[in-house]
């Protein structure tokens, strides 16, 4: 089961298969000080990193996922990634563009019996302190596609969120990395402000 003490603490997932899981280095910190800020949460600054296949794994209530390319998971690592979610954990996949195919087969080891499945607008995790009535908000655009959110669900709980066609990690980096328009960066941290609050509490 995830450990109570360290509720407050977020981890970056470092998986195998030579994607760039530490792209958007400023990402996630940039998160945590606006949650911390906005929504009342008390997370470490600083997140930790955490190997797929690592019994560390269970020390956090939320992980991080990110990369262009290749991700990896040997039997062992999906296994372990298995039993964290079945046991509270929870984990945000967010496409840097370039992982889908990779990904998609990779979650089939994970669940091969639970398939992604796309999130409504009507999804409460689009209407926790931040309102989202059209969904994940398109933070940059790279080829015409709609931003999609797709989730694995265990008994109703969302385990695991999937964001596709979004690019909501580059919203958050620091604002001279990608020049974003302000009202845009903060779209990206809001939306990334309902997804900690929503796994916080499940």
């Amino acid at each position: 089961m995830i450990t109570m003490a360290s509720a407050q603490e977020i981890a970056i997932l470092k998986y195998g298969g030579g994607g760039d899981w530490y792209s958007n280095p400023t990402a996630v910190p940039n998160l945590i000080e606006f949650c911390n800020t906005n929504i009342d949460t008390t997370i470490k600054p600083e997140p930790e990193t955490v190997e797929v296949g690592s019994i560390s794994l269970f020390k956090f209530p939320f992980l991080h996922m990110t990369g262009h390319g290749n991700v990896y998971f040997s039997d062992e690592e999906a296994e372990n990634l298995r039993t964290y979610l079945l046991s509270g954990g929870f984990l945000h996949i967010d496409d840097n563009y370039g992982m889908e195919p990779y990904l998609k087969r990779e979650l089939a080891k994970v669940f091969p019996d639970m398939p992604l499945e796309e999130l409504g607008v009507d999804h409460p995790i689009f209407s926790q302190k931040f309102q989202f009535p059209n969904g994940l908000p398109k933070i940059h655009e790279h080829d015409g596609k709609r931003p999609q959110a797709f989730g694995i669900f265990d008994e109703g709980r969302l385990v695991l969120l999937y964001t596709f066609e979004c690019d909501l990690g580059d919203g958050w980096e620091d604002p001279s990395v990608h020049n974003d328009p302000e009202e845009v960066r903060i779209k990206a941290l809001q939306m990334g402000a309902n997804i900690i609050e929503y796994a916080f509490k499940s």
